[in-house]
């Protein structure tokens, strides 16, 4: 069944006001015609079941027929400080970081990093939204993750120290195992799950990794080296193998 979002504001007295491209594609792309069905996801966590009800030239309108909480949300926030990587590989890591459950995107640049931001920046990062959008859209989220401008190694860092549990993915020596690291922070008050109210950062670098004195800042500013396993992972795999891992972890 085709998914939209819409903010809370376009949803009153059970009605939803579709608008924009969303409005196009459900009228000339779908070809869609009232009494069709959709659901609509209010960015909220929230999941509508709606009847699509009118048309208008800048606007669809759709009737709710039944609300429930979205379950398709993994129990952690997990926040992805991605170092830049060079090409189109950050469109690969946004779209399956999204699809593995990431809450939000944030790119940085470091040492090693081949590539620099370059150009027009607020039309980058108007794409990069679009295609955490389009796939929250196919994988059924509950919310759009939002990738957010790039900052400094020094900022990321800094942001990442606030989460819960910060993860700084390193392939050097002096780390400790992902496992390990879950099973000792992450607790279980309830006793059947994982502690549902916590937010992890997770910290990838470039194609070049980082450099030792990155890692020591990263320490000092206390996040957690940890390892992925014995095989060194390309930085554009290293975020959804760690999603992966947490989602196991939580979900499975």
């Amino acid at each position: 069944m085709p998914r939209f979002f819409v903010r809370k504001n376009q949803i009153d007295d059970g009605i939803v006001t579709i608008t924009g491209d969303d409005a196009h594609h459900i009228s000339r792309s779908l070809r869609m015609a009232a009494g069709e069905n959709i659901t609509v996801c209010d960015m909220q966590k929230n999941e509508y079941f709606c009847t699509l009800e009118a048309f208008f030239p800048d606007r669809v309108l759709a009737r709710i027929i039944s609300t429930r909480a979205s379950d398709t949300e993994p129990p952690f926030r997990a926040r992805l400080y991605q170092a830049l990587p060079k090409g189109e590989k950050l469109d690969q890591i946004i779209q399956k970081s999204v699809e593995c459950g990431v809450f939000s995107i944030t790119t940085f640049n470091s040492e090693r990093c081949i590539a620099k931001e370059k150009g027009d920046e607020e039309n980058k990062l108007r794409r990069r939204n679009k295609i955490a959008l389009e796939a929250a859209k196919q994988s059924g989220r509950g919310v759009i993750p939002e990738v957010y401008s790039t900052v400094s190694f020094a900022q990321a860092i800094s942001e990442a120290a606030k989460a819960d549990l910060a993860l700084f993915c390193y392939e050097g020596d002096g780390t400790r195992s992902l496992k390990d690291v879950i099973s000792e922070k992450v607790t279980c008050p309830s006793g059947d799950g994982k502690n549902v109210d916590i937010e992890i950062a997770i910290v990838i670098g470039s194609e070049g990794g980082f450099s030792l004195a990155e890692v020591q800042r990263a320490r000092d500013a206390g996040l957690i080296p940890v390892g992925l396993g014995k095989r060194i992972l390309r930085t554009e795999t290293a975020a959804s193998f760690t999603l992966s891992c947490l989602v196991y972890e939580f979900e499975l």
